[in-house]
């Protein structure tokens, strides 16, 4: 038991103390997309979620936002979750946003490695690393000067490396993470995309609990928080309700910027699909017609929806222990 605790020991401190050093420098990053399907897209945003689940899985999402305004975001995403034997996860996540007359693709390849923590509860750390292909065309659409190219040029193609690290605590009724999608300092940048991915550099947080309230229902209430220095916070919570392992049914809130309606279908063991729908509630909402993110997720090789020793009220004790329809 003491070599276990030595052994956890030595891989926790150097972790959060890099976390930490990172915390301490005013470096520069992307601001990531915005998701309200968060608890289904976790490992888009935390390297150490890839690891965690049972089964590979897929998943493919498109968000509108802010439906009638010229220029809103517009997201597409691809992502790869795959368990490598009993410690080891690998993720891929490719993801074009645009906004305006920029378009930002992302692409990162991930890798977590989990420990036994306690008896039921995991640990599990990820690194991801990849980069940013920036694509910027002013001549698309009407600025304050037309006809006078903003930054000197019309157009702005560069790519920028990034790398990003992430914690992920987790049992069968609960979880917590932090993540730091990317860390690297605006050294890297060129003049012109120093002007535009400007933003300071970002931290999530993660959490969530899931409540049996039946043998079929089920209740969770969870959080997302991203904090960028010198920014607002921007916090969202949600409340989704899951039945027979099927239908889920929830809410959420962004704090001072959008309430929303969420749904879900398990349509097979292996398919789920999902739906969002924003409205906002700050002064955009009198400008636009909502935003609508869709989610479909494949999980190869699951034949069961049910948690192993669900019944006996037991967490599968091997493995990678949550195999459920993906609150998590």
């Amino acid at each position: 038991m003491r070599n276990r605790k030595a052994y956890i020991t030595r891989i926790l401190l150097p972790f959060c103390g890099l976390v930490a050093l990172l915390a301490a420098n005013p470096l520069h990053g992307q601001r990531d997309p915005q998701y309200t399907q968060y608890m289904y897209n976790i490992g888009s945003f935390n390297p150490a979620y890839v690891g965690t689940v049972e089964y590979t899985d897929i998943s493919l999402l498109y968000r509108s936002q802010w439906i009638d305004i010229p220029g809103a975001p517009r997201t597409i995403r691809f992502g790869l979750n795959a368990p490598i034997g009993e410690r080891h996860g690998l993720g891929f996540n490719a993801v074009n946003d645009q906004l305006g007359p920029t378009t930002q693709t992302y692409v990162d390849v991930s890798y977590s490695f989990q420990i036994k923590f306690t008896y039921d509860v995991f640990l599990s750390f990820g690194l991801d690393a990849g980069g940013t292909f920036l694509n910027t065309d002013f001549s698309k659409g009407t600025f304050e000067n037309p006809g006078e190219p903003i930054l000197g040029q019309e157009t702005i193609q560069e790519f920028y490396p990034t790398i990003g690290a992430g914690v992920f605590l987790y049992q069968r009724h609960w979880y917590l993470g932090v993540s730091v999608p990317n860390f690297l300092t605006d050294a890297l940048y060129s003049n012109e995309v120093a002007q535009i991915v400007e933003d300071q550099m970002q931290f999530n947080a993660i959490g969530g609990y899931v409540f049996d309230l039946s043998d079929r229902m089920k209740f969770k209430p969870a959080f997302m928080v991203n904090f960028i220095s010198g920014a607002p916070v921007t916090a969202n919570v949600s409340g989704n309700f899951l039945w027979n392992d099927v239908f889920t049914l929830g809410a959420a809130y962004r704090f001072d910027n959008a309430v929303s309606g969420l749904a879900g279908f398990q349509l097979t063991p292996g398919l789920f699909v999902g739906y969002s729908y924003d409205y906002n509630t700050n002064g955009l909402g009198g400008y636009n017609s909502g935003s609508h993110e869709a989610i479909i997720k494949f999980y190869l090789g699951r034949k069961s929806a049910r948690i192993p020793g669900e019944d006996k009220g037991k967490g599968n004790q091997k493995g990678k222990q949550i195999d459920s329809p993906r609150f998590f």
